[in-house]
């Protein structure tokens, strides 16, 4: 006897959604589900019981790109026969004509804006064709209800700044704002729904509001105006008196003023997710970007004299050309003075349209995975004992899924995670004591 679940299936169109990427691209899959939704889909329990399946890709450096080709085969392999497969986001946005020709398991590319459900796929590359006019907004669609008791709320697309690594502008266009009533109903439906906490996204989140190019090559503006209007800092104030968390990922250092910092802190969630990218000054101009080693442990050490408790997480390139020994030296120093609780590290990618793309002095790919695996080894070491220090302490803790909880350190999907007794509801926040660490995760008893 066939299960409810498949009869029920039977009934609708299907779709699924597979998503690579950062959590921007999550938020564009909700988006998209919603909108299918409201065309007459269902979500399917998977790729194989589905008659649209859809791969929405990342663009962002060389091996996003390879896991999206890989990930847009394997879902050819995986639907059933007449289920047509679409192939969105970055990818299908930056290489849309490349994607049409090299991939006849693909029955549509389609760019941001443009309809997953077309009757045909272009019949010429899509490069070749005349860009339509998007058919609608993915910032201010609808999303379906979450499943889980937190989700990301994406406040701006597109980018101003003009990194010398960075290929964004270039496929998501310059910094395009949402109005503070568009984003607060957003967030007041999904609290509504039952979630607790939201996090703020953007490509340089504390610009939200300033869409401007800056001097027009996208140099980058050493503070944002001190006792000036920081549109970021009223928004998040607003958020913090209706929603329980209010997180905030992606801040460009330069946009970390006193007052946002402040507003942050008043949030009950010191979590500061800084976009730093390296230490040494010299790099750091090579790369078009603000800041040295200096002044990102004054901001940090200000931070933590104001809350000691405060988390800081950041990410770092290696092999930048022009990158010597010396450059690694700061690096590493930066790491050990720091004392960050959580970081990521890339090599290089050479990528298509950027200031560093064609840059002398590249470095070998064998010498800047090493640079990586000795940055990554003390970090990690210091992780590991600043996760230690938590056991013994109390933590208020946000229960994700049966088992799996975090505290205002972790941020969802890209920190370490809180074990708990299963039995905790979903969506209840608790008082814990932390009784173990292990690694990135730690172990937590309600008290």
């Amino acid at each position: 006897m066939r299960s409810v679940l498949t009869r029920i299936e039977e009934t609708f169109l299907r779709y699924w959604i597979e998503t690579l990427g950062c959590p921007k691209n999550h938020v564009d899959s909700d988006k998209l589900a919603g909108l299918l939704e409201s065309q007459g889909y269902s979500v399917a329990s998977s790729a194989e019981r589905a008659d649209l399946v859809v791969a929405n890709t990342c663009a962002f450096i060389e091996a996003a790109r390879e896991e999206s080709i890989e990930t847009v085969l394997e879902l050819a392999e995986r639907k059933p026969e007449g289920a047509r497969l679409v192939v969105t986001g970055c990818m299908a946005e930056r290489y849309g004509d490349e994607l049409a020709s090299a991939l006849p398991e693909v029955d549509l590319v389609a760019g941001f804006g443009e309809s997953l459900t077309a009757l045909e796929a272009p019949s010429t590359p899509v490069s070749l064709r005349k860009r339509p006019t998007p058919a609608f907004d993915l910032l201010n669609l609808p999303r379906p209800k979450t499943s889980t008791p937190w989700a990301y709320v994406k406040i701006a697309e597109g980018c101003d700044r003009r990194c010398g690594f960075c290929a964004i502008p270039t496929f998501r266009g310059d910094q395009r704002s949402r109005s503070s009533e568009e984003i607060l109903s957003e967030a007041r439906a999904l609290a509504e729904g039952g979630v607790k906490e939201i996090v703020l996204i953007a490509q340089d989140l504390a610009s939200w509001g300033h869409d401007r190019r800056r001097a027009a090559l996208g140099e980058p503006v050493e503070v944002l105006d001190e006792g000036g209007t920081q549109p970021l800092i009223d928004l998040t104030n607003t958020l913090s008196r209706e929603i329980e968390r209010v997180r905030l990922l992606y801040l460009y250092p330069s946009g970390l003023t006193s007052g946002l910092i402040e507003a942050i802190l008043a949030t009950g969630v010191p979590y500061f997710d800084l976009s730093l990218q390296h230490a040494s000054r010299r790099m750091l101009r090579a790369m078009r970007r603000w800041g040295d080693a200096t002044r990102f442990l004054e901001r940090i050490e200000a931070i933590r004299s104001s809350d000691p408790d405060a988390t800081f997480r950041s990410s770092f390139i290696l092999g930048y050309p022009g990158e010597t020994e010396d450059d690694q030296r700061e690096l590493l120093e930066f790491i050990e003075a720091a004392q960050l609780d959580w970081a990521g590290f890339f090599t290089f990618s050479r990528e298509e349209d950027t200031f560093a793309n064609g840059l002398d002095g590249q470095v070998p790919h064998e010498l800047a995975l090493e640079r990586l695996r000795e940055v990554s080894e003390l970090q990690d070491a210091i992780t590991a004992r600043r996760r230690d220090a938590l056991v013994g302490t109390r933590q208020r803790i946000l229960i994700d899924a049966p088992g799996i909880a975090r505290s205002v350190r972790e941020c969802p999907e890209i920190d370490g995670i809180i074990t708990v007794d299963r039995a905790l509801s979903v969506g209840a926040m608790v008082e814990c004591e932390i009784v173990a660490s292990h690694g990135t995760d730690l172990e937590g008893v309600r008290v």
